[in-house]
């Protein structure tokens, strides 16, 4: 693989303008794609195999014409102090909304009269009205929501609070300055450590690129796949981070390549060669981490996963292309400054000897062989810090409990957060998450007698109300809407979907009659528990597989079982962090948590999909430089030390950059969004710096040689893709050699590179 890669890296250093060419216009492309296609008209999300679903589809089946998946709102009144909403005005008010809702839009499917529906709280302070429409969220036009919006106004000015809730006013969420805030950060350290604002610029305009291709075309493709606006968030998130990443390590391999005294494209040729090996391999990771998210059979997580890991090969193939092209274009302004100078000094004293840029710098030891030789000396004391501090810092994951958020997580400056809030006031927290219980009695020989005991059933467990049955035209299916006592992410209320599930079991014995509870309350709990079931098998395909990768990017079993049980170690702490602050509100206030709950419940599977691939990022970029060295003859120890000598400065960069585009995204007002940017901003905080900069080479340190050693049969089994440059780097001397020689060995040099 280093000599493939080798070979397309001068290649593409030489042809440079072509290759620019071919990606501008794929970015054209893109956007072009983008701006003219249709609107992303759905965003469904389906959980196939459970009940909720199963209830939903019957409703479909049964009922189209009542749009079961139809957006739902509720516009909800508080009477000014000393009033009621039962006041002649206020509801001459209220009864004039009602009107000017249902012909408001031709979307609407069927708005209720709070004052005949009995939507009055039991004070008179609060009344609300249901509104529900015939399409989606996402297929509403503006002139919907804007009638939506404009419908309390009037009664504003009359003195009534009104606010409005529910998935029609659901927008694309935005995460404000703070995204921005990131990629300056990300600039920052860049110049920090290059100390050339060429070489800065590089990774952050190939990965600007790469993002825009991936967004772009999700953005094309949304109405036709049916993508969800965070689907292209999370690309764009992972991109940017990645696409810094990979182009960072070319670059600053070609960095030291150039430092060695090696010509332009060269130095290029083995940057790609070399540090391009790992990026590939980096990139394999993330991407099977991504992709496996399929087995969970979510279809909404299955498109995220293969959007977010098609961005993620979109960076690596930039990497591998674009940034030597580009550095073929930047010349040797992509050296520092002092670097120029030192190569023109170092020339003129000694023409025709190959200049040493990093002479000066090696006569004093940098921080990370600083590092290096204190881990070395102290191995059993640093191991044990870390895997103690992160033990602890996972302790609160024990508690974790999980959920979806709802309007309740949303900033209390947002209408949709004031709704829930006076509804909990008014009539009590279940009020926000109505429970939809469907009873097919089409096999029962006395369908509402089977619905009249389902209600009767219900009423015993313990709820605020259970609304009469509603028959559809057949006869066959009724609907129940049941008013829990608590609010919709609480353990209480999920109790009582499991109660109703459980009495559903007799009466189908007794009468026939099938009970299935739905409403995005019971979809939300079935959504954990599937999340639940098939974390452990997710986790053992992706580790799995990615283990298969790393042994044959290390030739060792015991470095990626050591990388694995480090990862498992950084995931567990990073969940404890989450739990720490979302779900005890511990430090909420300092990352805009506005009411602690339960954790999103995609969240663990989530991050073991996400923080397996970027963490190995670390472990194969740093510790491919150790197995280079110590393939070249170095001592293990010593190998330690030249790992970190060339790659922990680069390393602990790329990890910053990563966490400042993760933390960007703590800005959003979209609670999901939030809670993502956190919890993998603090997981790359843990993984590169206490496990891959501490643990990792404390381990390798007790290990010794033991750390690389691979059973012969296993050897010859597994295919050799020399990550190291080994044979690239044999082939090169053999070339150099023969060239030197006079004997020909000008053809095979150009042999070798040509493509």
């Amino acid at each position: 693989m280093a000599t493939f890669l080798y070979k397309l890296g001068r290649l593409t250093f030489r042809r440079r303008g072509f290759v620019a060419l071919i990606w501008v216009a794929l970015l054209a492309v893109g956007i072009l794609g983008a701006a003219t296609a249709s609107t992303a008209t759905s965003s469904s999300f389906s959980i196939p195999g459970t009940e909720a679903q199963r209830a939903f589809d019957l409703l479909e089946e049964r009922n189209p014409g009542n749009s079961a998946d139809g957006a739902t709102a509720r516009v909800v009144f508080k009477a000014p102090e000393g009033e009621k909403v039962t006041d002649a005005e206020n509801k001459r008010e209220i009864t004039g909304i009602v009107k000017e809702l249902q012909s408001g839009s031709q979307q609407i499917a069927k708005v209720d009269d709070p004052f005949l529906t009995q939507a009055v709280s039991q004070d008179g302070s609060t009344a609300y009205i249901s509104v529900s429409y015939q399409v989606n969220s996402m297929e509403l036009t503006d002139a919907t929501r804007d009638s939506l919006e404009d419908a309390g106004k009037d009664a504003q000015k009359s003195g009534m609070k009104v606010e409005i809730g529910g998935d029609a006013l659901q927008v694309m969420p935005h995460t404000g300055t703070a995204e921005i805030i990131g990629v300056v950060i990300a600039a920052i350290v860049l110049v920090i450590t290059f100390g050339s604002l060429v070489a800065a610029g590089l990774p952050l305009l190939t990965a600007l690129i790469g993002v825009g291709i991936g967004v772009s075309t999700i953005t094309a493709l949304a109405n036709v796949l049916d993508l969800g606006s965070t689907t292209s968030t999370l690309a764009m998130m992972i991109g940017l981070a990645v696409g810094i990443d990979y182009a960072l390590f070319i670059v600053s391999r070609y960095r030291a390549e150039l430092a060695d005294g090696r010509e332009r494209e060269e130095a290029a040729g083995r940057a790609v060669g070399t540090a391009g090996s790992a990026v590939v391999f980096a990139g394999l990771t993330v991407v099977i981490a991504l992709v496996g998210l399929a087995v969970v059979n979510i279809p909404m997580l299955t498109k995220m996963g293969f959007a977010a890991a098609g961005t993620v090969a979109i960076a690596v193939v930039i990497a591998l292309t674009l940034v030597p092209a580009l550095l073929g274009f930047a010349g040797k302004r992509v050296m520092g400054r002092k670097a120029r100078k030192a190569a023109d000094a170092e020339k003129s004293a000694e023409p025709g000897n190959g200049a040493d840029l990093t002479k000066s710098a090696d006569a004093k030891p940098n921080m990370g062989t600083r590092w290096a030789r204190f881990v070395l000396r102290k191995p059993v004391w640093v191991m044990l810090v870390g895997v103690l501090g992160l033990g602890v810092i996972a302790v609160p994951a024990a508690s974790l409990e999980m959920g979806l958020p709802d309007d309740g997580a949303q900033p209390k400056s947002t209408t949709q957060r004031q709704a829930y809030d006076m509804l909990s006031d008014g009539f009590g927290p279940g009020f926000n998450g109505p429970l939809m219980v469907v009873v097919d009695t089409k096999n029962s020989s006395d369908g509402k007698a089977a619905a009249a005991r389902v209600s009767e059933e219900i009423e015993s467990i313990g709820v605020v109300a259970v609304a009469p049955a509603q028959f559809n035209k057949a006869g066959d299916t009724a609907t129940i809407v049941v008013i829990p006592k608590d609010r919709p992410s609480s353990h209480a209320t999920e109790e009582v979907v499991h109660d109703i599930r459980d009495a559903g079991g007799n009466i189908k014995a007794d009468t026939g009659a099938e009970v299935l509870v739905t409403g995005a309350t019971a979809m939300n709990i079935d959504f954990s528990q599937k999340m639940n079931d098939a974390l452990v098998p997710y986790l053992a395909l992706v580790v799995g597989l990615a283990f298969l990768l790393l042994m044959l990017v290390f030739r060792s079993i015991l470095v990626p079982l050591k990388a694995a049980l480090g990862f498992l170690l950084s995931v567990v702490a990073a969940l404890g962090a989450v739990v720490a602050v979302f779900q005890w509100g511990w430090l909420g206030s300092l990352f805009g948590v506005e009411q602690t709950g339960p954790i999103m419940s995609m969240m663990p599977i989530f991050m073991v999909g996400v923080v397996f691939g970027l963490a190995m990022d670390y472990e194969v970029f740093l510790v491919t430089r150790m197995r280079e060295a110590y393939v070249h003859g170095e001592s293990p120890g010593q190998a330690i030390v030249t790992g970190f000598k060339h790659g922990a400065r680069v390393v602990t960069a790329a990890a910053v950059i990563m966490m400042a585009v993760f933390a960007g995204f703590i800005g959003s007002s979209e609670q999901m969004i939030k809670m993502i940017g956190f919890s993998l901003a603090i997981a790359v905080l843990f993984d590169a710096f206490v496990v891959r900069m501490a643990i990792v080479p404390a381990v390798l340190a007790l290990l010794g040689r033991k750390a690389w050693w691979l059973p012969r049969w296993l050897d010859r089994a597994l295919p050799n893709v020399d990550v190291e440059g080994e044979k690239l780097q044999q082939q090169l001397t053999d070339t150099s050699d023969s060239a030197g020689s006079g004997d020909g060995g000008g053809e095979g040099e150009r042999e070798l590179v040509r493509v």
